[in-house]
């Protein structure tokens, strides 16, 4: 049986302006993502796919309808049951990295583990095997302005996977990155999918959706293809 990692259901975002005035963003978006899909989520400036991974990662809150994570209605949710959701079902990795500047790589890696109440050294443990397993476990003492910017997604990748995730959102995780980098990067998420990570990226790359399995496209915050990657370029 495939489990069902996210469903969204009849999802609508609106912004309420001063003056009564109002800006629809998500329209009516319906979708579901199995356990180990790795989809893309496209779509032009203001087309609405940034709110759409807000959401997703619950860092905001729809106006109405249903979204769920492993079955748990999270659209519903205070901002404390957000963050813990936030904290122990999704791994985030953004363009900008987001690291601490002045902390190791492997206290970076660490900081989800600290909020999860692991001991220190369960927390080192844990986040040497984890920069290990992206190939960066003979760096763990140096800090984010001694490595490359390639390095720095790794880490923040390695931060993402620490509490074991039932899912990976990564915003524009090449944007910062030249060519040759950025194909290492999607060759780790790759990687990582082929292990069974269920991934969904946010990009405006053809390039880079080509790596996932699935397209979801939006246009004017409304789904307008949702199908395999080779199919959608078929009709470009």
């Amino acid at each position: 049986m495939v489990n069902k990692v996210i469903e969204v259901k009849n999802l609508y975002k609106t912004y309420f302006m001063e003056g009564g005035n109002s800006y629809p963003v998500l329209k009516d978006i319906n979708f579901q993502i199995n356990e180990g899909e790795f989809v893309a989520i496209m779509g032009p400036s203001g087309s609405g796919k940034s709110t759409l991974m807000n959401t997703l990662g619950c860092l905001d809150k729809p106006t109405s309808g249903i979204y769920q994570i492993d079955e748990q209605i999270v659209s519903s949710m205070n901002d404390d049951q957000l963050a813990e959701i936030r904290n122990k079902k999704i791994g985030f990795v953004f363009q900008g990295f987001n690291l601490l500047m002045k902390r190791t790589l492997l206290d970076n890696v660490c900081i989800p583990l600290i909020y999860a109440g692991y001991d220190l050294e369960e927390q080192h443990k844990r986040a040497r095997d984890m920069l290990t397993h992206v190939k960066l476990g003979n760096f763990v003492d140096r800090f984010p302005n001694q490595i490359s910017g390639g390095m720095q997604q790794r880490v923040a990748i390695a931060r993402a996977l620490i509490n074991n995730p039932t899912l990976i959102l990564a915003d524009e995780p090449t944007g910062n990155l030249d060519t040759k980098t950025s194909i290492e990067i999607m060759d780790l998420f790759t990687e990582l999918n082929k292990e069974g990570k269920t991934i969904v990226l946010v990009t405006h790359e053809p390039d880079i959706a080509n790596y996932a399995k699935r397209l979801i496209y939006i246009l004017d915050g409304v789904v307008h293809y949702d199908g395999p990657v080779e199919e959608f370029k078929g009709r470009k």
